[in-house]
């Protein structure tokens, strides 16, 4: 399956669209990995631990974007965005939510 940011796939045309996908994945905060960023914010520097969890949600999310997408018949799905919030009441939860068009290319 190809999966892009962009509206079209070069070079291969758009057949059908299927519709409207997205993976959304919610995260619970870890005492340790807040504590490990507590100490970042303070001396300055790169969250290595913060950064891990984005980048393996933002897999989790596409890996659910694509099984939607399969379900519906599409081999491609083009368009896709990253969105990114807080949820908790005191912000302990983190969304990541990726969607996009699922279509058939030729």
């Amino acid at each position: 399956m190809i999966l892009s940011t962009t509206p079209t796939i070069e070079g291969r045309a758009i057949c059908r669209y299927l519709g409207v996908v997205s993976g959304d994945i919610v995260l619970g905060a870890n005492v340790i990995r807040d504590l490990a960023a507590v100490f970042t914010d303070f001396f300055g520097g790169r969250s290595n631990s913060y950064e891990k969890v984005f980048a393996d949600g933002r897999e989790i999310a596409l890996a659910e974007l694509q099984k939607q997408a399969e379900l519906l018949g599409a081999n491609a799905v083009v368009g896709i965005d990253f969105d990114y919030e807080v949820l908790g009441a005191k912000g302990s939860m983190m969304l990541i939510s990726a969607t996009g068009t699922a279509v058939v290319v030729e």
